[in-house]
């Protein structure tokens, strides 16, 4: 109990309102220096990989060891993440080459707009036309989220209080703790439409996964199964971690970021709270290495031996340079610090590629779906989407 008081107090001071010299807070020089140098550099690869791509397809991951791709029609999940790293870049370069190959593929993931059997609408639809509408306001963007949200309201269930994840047998009502990620979009179907709707389902899912899914130490599962006709929790398990009970990295990272932006569209403070308590889970944890780059499970039983996960790295430090948006100046330092670490230690040969190799993607050592050994080691386009995200969040430091 003493611990949970001294915990509860940590959490509350960190929340106070920001003082003046939280909007101080400077970058590190040396790699702001070079930011713009990766970010050219990225833009770089990624024209190598557009040059590999089959013009139907969309880039899912390389494999170093064989010099063989794998690739995606556009349901698959990440679909979204190679044209949000085109704007991303293209927003950094203003190389009009980098546009032009996302309104090209943007054209092929249009579709997905009426998908139903996926929850994943907001990392395939915000992340790209989320990200185009942004640089270029056009209605045609607007109707496209809009009809992208609207499908993903059909899989509300108001019985569990949650978007179901995987589709599953009968009875079952499978949720993950990724789901947050696509709250976003329902957050700004209610801006655009004024339709409250879109709101009451994002944080009633926020709410039943903040209740559901964390455990004391504010580590998550990855998955929970709901019975979908009373909402009661039937199972507490995991699919790409460790085991049921563990912390899988990129779980971590799900959670950190989708309960920054939550805040970010709610202000509501258990919001923020819950992010901050993530963050301290991650950033205090015994078994985070001293570069941050965390292993594919903090749990895992071969730590020091276990693969690192770059993208769960490049996720939780883009997260933090929001976060610390929202906290107060020793926090928010404390943020930036953390943030720090991970991109230098990303941008180094170890995890960012050398020119003209790892198939054209940016970074490498990233970890898919251990426990169904694919995507293991190689690299992935969300490490690459969360990586360039950062390095640009980074460079707005200095003009806060």
């Amino acid at each position: 109990m003493r611990f949970f008081l001294l915990r509860m107090i940590v959490l509350f001071l960190a929340i106070l309102p920001l003082s003046s010299d939280a909007q101080k807070i400077k970058a590190d020089k040396k790699l702001l220096a070079v930011a713009d140098k990766y970010l050219t550099a990225a833009a770089a690869q990624y024209k190598i990989l557009q040059q590999q791509l089959p013009a139907d397809k969309f880039p899912k991951t390389y494999f170093p060891t064989t010099g063989k791709y794998e690739w995606s029609n556009s349901g698959w999940w990440c679909s979204g993440f190679y044209p949000g790293t085109l704007l991303y870049l293209y927003e950094a370069t203003k190389d009009a080459s980098l546009y032009q190959e996302a309104l090209r593929i943007l054209q092929l993931l249009e579709k997905e707009k009426n998908n139903t059997t996926t929850h994943d609408l907001g990392f395939m639809m915000f992340c790209s036309f989320g990200n185009a509408n942004r640089l270029q306001p056009k209605t045609e963007y607007n109707e496209i989220l809009l009809t992208s949200a609207k499908s993903l309201c059909t899989r509300f269930n108001p019985a569990t209080g949650c978007i179901k994840s995987w589709d599953s047998k009968k009875g079952d009502f499978l949720v993950i703790i990724d789901n947050m990620m696509n709250l976003e979009l329902l957050f700004w179907a209610t801006l655009y439409s004024g339709d409250s709707s879109f709101y009451k389902i994002a944080v009633t899912h926020a709410n039943t996964t903040l209740k559901n899914h964390f455990r004391s130490d504010n580590s998550s599962y990855h998955v929970l199964n709901y019975n979908s006709e009373t909402g009661a929790v039937q199972q507490k398990r995991t699919a790409q971690g460790f085991a049921d009970a563990s912390a899988w990295a990129r779980g971590q990272a799900w959670g950190l970021y989708g309960y920054t932006a939550t805040y970010r569209e709610t202000k509501d403070v258990q919001y923020l709270q819950q992010a901050n308590a993530i963050a301290a889970f991650i950033l205090n944890h015994p078994k985070l290495p001293s570069d941050k780059i965390p292993y594919w499970d903090f749990d895992a039983t071969t730590i020091p031996n276990a693969l690192r996960d770059a993208s769960a790295a490049a996720i939780i430090a883009s997260a933090l340079l929001e976060l610390k948006e929202y906290v107060n100046a020793k926090t928010a330092a404390q943020y930036v610090n953390a943030a720090t670490v991970i991109l230098k230690n990303l941008s180094t040969e170890k995890y960012r590629a050398a020119a003209g190799t790892n198939g054209g993607f940016i970074l490498q050592h990233s970890v898919g779906h251990f426990p169904q050994q694919t995507e293991i080691d190689v690299p992935l386009t969300y490490a690459d989407y969360y990586y360039v995200e950062a390095l640009l969040r980074y460079k707005q430091l200095n003009r806060k």
